[in-house]
C-alpha cells in the first residue's frame, strides 16, 4: 500500500490555456504551474467534455461522457448519481484517503432561488457531495455560489466580516458588470481560501500511515466574477496582452450560433451583464479591466499551486503524481464575447493539461515532454487508476500513456444540454438546439485557425461534414441502442 502513489489533482475553472506562460502567454508568468509540465508532460491537444461546469466536472470524476453519466446540464435537475462509479469511490475501495478542496458542482445550482439580500443554507448540497464518496471536504462551490449559498467558505468569510461586501459587488450586475477588485484582504479571496485549506491538510497529513492520498484541489477562479485582489494587479503586464481576436463582419449572419450573444439578447454568460444584453456594447476599457483581473487571478492561483506542490513533495517525496487542468476555457473577449456557454471555439474546448508522474515510477522519467496526441478529460480517471495500479473501471476514457503511444483519439467530443460538437483536430462541427431553433457550424482549423469562417454550406466540405456527423451518430449509438 505504501508504494502506491499519492495523487494530487489540481483544477481551475474557466481557464483559457494561453493565459499560462508555459502555453505561450506573456501577460503574466505562471512558473509554478509551468513547472508541472516542465518536469513531466505538456498536452497541447487536451479537450474538455463540455463547455459547462457541471457536465465537465462530472466527466472528469467518472470518466464518462455526459450522455452516459446523465449529468449533462448546469440548469436542469440532473445531478451525478452515486450509482455511477467515480474516482472517490474507486480510490476509497482500495485503501486511499480521498479529499476535495473547493468547487464541486456535481449537481445543478438552484439559480432561481438566489437572493441579493441573503446567503441561503447549503447543507443539503454538502451532504449530497459527501455521498459521492469523498472522505474530507472543504467546500467553496464557485465564487457566485458562495455569495448565494452558505457553503464552508461563506461561513468563514461571514465570520471574518467580508461576506456582505462580496455579495454586494457580485450582485451589482449593471454597475460592476462582474468586474471588480475583491472587497477584502487577499487571504480571504475564494482561491486563497481553497489554497490554504489544501495546504494545511497536506502539511498535516499522516504520510507514515497506511493510506495514500487522492486529493482534488479545485480552484473556482479565474471563472467570473473577475475579482482579483488588488495587489495582484502589479503582476500583470497589459502591454504584452495579445489583442482580442475579432472580425467586424463575423456576426452579420443571423444563422451563427453566437449572433445573439453579440447583438443581444444573448445566451452566453457575458451577454447577461452587458448593456442591452449584447456583448457588442462593451467598451475597450471594460475589456481591459476584465482581462487584467482575469490574469491577476491566475497569478494568485499560481502562487498557491506552488505552495501546494512544495508541501506535497516535502510530505510524500518522489511518490506523488500531479495533474493540472481546467474544466473548460473562457472566450475572454475573443470573437467579442466572454463566457463559455454553447462555445466550441478552441478558447473554450482545448484546455491546458499538465501531468507529472511520480519520479519513482518508470513514467516519471518523462520530463519536458510536449505531445500533440489528442486526449480528453474523460481520460483522467483511467489514467489515475492505472498510475495507482488499481483495477480498471469501465469508462469512456483511456490512459494518457496509451494515447501518447498511438497518437490519441481520432475524434474528440463536447456535449451539453442541446449541444454536441466533434473535431478531428483539423475540422470541427457543432450543432445546437436553443429555444426551438437549430444552429450548425463547421470550421477548418488548418485554413482558419481563429475560427471566423463557417464553411458548413460550402460544397467542397460536404464529404467531411458527412464524416463528422457519422462520428456523432457512432458516439451516441452505444447508449441509445444498448
Amino acid at each position: 500500500m505504501s508504494q502506491r502513489p499519492h495523487i494530487l489533482f489540481i483544477t481551475t475553472d474557466e481557464l483559457r490555456k494561453q493565459t499560462l506562460s508555459g502555453y505561450g502567454g506573456q501577460t503574466i508568468r505562471t512558473p509554478n504551474i509551468d513547472a508541472i509540465g516542465a518536469q513531466g508532460i505538456q498536452f497541447d491537444n487536451a479537450y474538455t467534455a463540455s463547455p459547462w461546469c457541471l457536465p465537465s466536472r462530472c466527466a472528469m470524476l467518472t470518466g464518462q461522457f455526459p450522455h452516459n453519466s446523465g449529468a449533462y446540464s448546469n440548469f436542469r435537475k440532473c445531478e451525478l448519481s452515486a450509482d455511477v462509479p467515480n474516482m472517490f469511490q474507486a480510490f476509497n475501495g482500495h485503501g486511499y484517503q480521498t479529499a476535495l478542496f473547493g468547487k464541486c458542482h456535481f449537481t445543478p445550482v438552484p439559480y432561481s432561488e438566489t437572493r441579493a439580500d441573503v446567503t441561503l443554507p447549503y447543507e443539503t448540497f454538502r451532504d449530497y457531495y459527501l455521498s459521492l464518496g469523498m472522505k474530507h471536504l472543504d467546500l467553496q462551490d464557485d465564487k457566485q455560489v458562495s455569495v448565494w449559498f452558505y457553503d464552508d467558505y461563506a461561513k468563514e468569510l461571514d465570520a471574518a466580516g467580508y461576506l456582505d461586501p462580496y455579495r454586494r459587488d457580485t450582485w451589482d450586475v449593471q454597475g460592476k458588470r462582474k468586474v471588480f477588485e475583491f472587497p477584502g484582504p487577499a487571504e480571504w479571496h475564494p482561491d486563497s481560501w481553497v489554497g490554504r485549506k489544501a495546504l494545511n491538510y497536506i502539511e498535516n497529513y499522516d504520510a507514515d500511515g497506511e493510506e495514500p492520498l487522492f486529493a482534488w484541489v479545485s480552484f473556482s477562479g479565474p471563472h467570473y466574477p473577475f475579482d482579483a485582489p488588488k495587489e495582484y494587479y502589479e503582476r500583470v503586464d497589459m502591454t504584452k496582452d495579445e489583442p482580442r481576436r475579432i472580425r467586424d463582419d463575423e456576426y452579420d449572419d443571423p444563422k451563427r450560433i453566437h449572433y445573439r450573444s453579440f447583438h443581444g439578447p444573448g445566451n452566453i454568460d457575458g451577454a447577461g451583464p452587458a448593456p442591452g444584453k449584447a456583448c457588442k456594447n462593451y467598451t475597450d476599457e471594460y475589456w481591459h479591466e476584465l482581462r487584467r483581473n482575469y490574469y491577476a487571478n491566475m497569478a494568485q492561483i499560481d502562487d498557491y499551486v506552488g505552495l501546494i506542490v512544495e508541501a506535497a513533495e516535502r510530505k510524500f517525496g518522489d511518490n506523488v503524481m500531479i495533474i493540472f487542468t481546467a474544466d473548460h476555457g473562457e472566450m475572454l473577449g475573443n470573437h467579442s464575447i466572454w463566457g463559455k456557454n454553447d462555445c466550441m471555439y478552441e478558447d473554450v474546448w482545448n484546455v491546458p493539461l499538465l501531468v507529472r508522474y511520480p519520479r519513482s515510477s518508470t513514467a516519471g522519467a518523462m520530463q519536458g515532454v510536449v505531445t500533440e496526441a489528442k486526449v480528453m478529460l474523460t481520460d483522467i480517471m483511467a489514467t489515475c487508476l492505472a498510475a495507482a495500479g488499481l483495477p480498471e473501471v469501465p469508462t469512456d476514457g483511456r490512459d494518457f500513456l496509451q494515447s501518447m503511444q498511438d497518437g490519441g483519439h481520432p475524434y474528440v467530443f463536447a456535449e451539453g444540454e442541446g449541444f454536441i460538437a466533434v473535431s478531428d483536430g483539423t475540422l470541427k462541427y457543432v450543432q445546437t438546439l436553443k429555444g426551438g431553433a437549430e444552429y450548425a457550424e463547421m470550421f477548418d482549423l488548418e485554413k482558419d485557425p481563429h475560427e471566423y469562417e463557417n464553411v458548413i454550406e460550402r460544397s467542397e466540405y460536404a464529404p467531411d461534414l458527412a464524416r463528422l456527423r457519422k462520428a456523432i451518430i457512432n458516439h451516441f449509438m452505444p447508449k441509445l441502442l444498448a
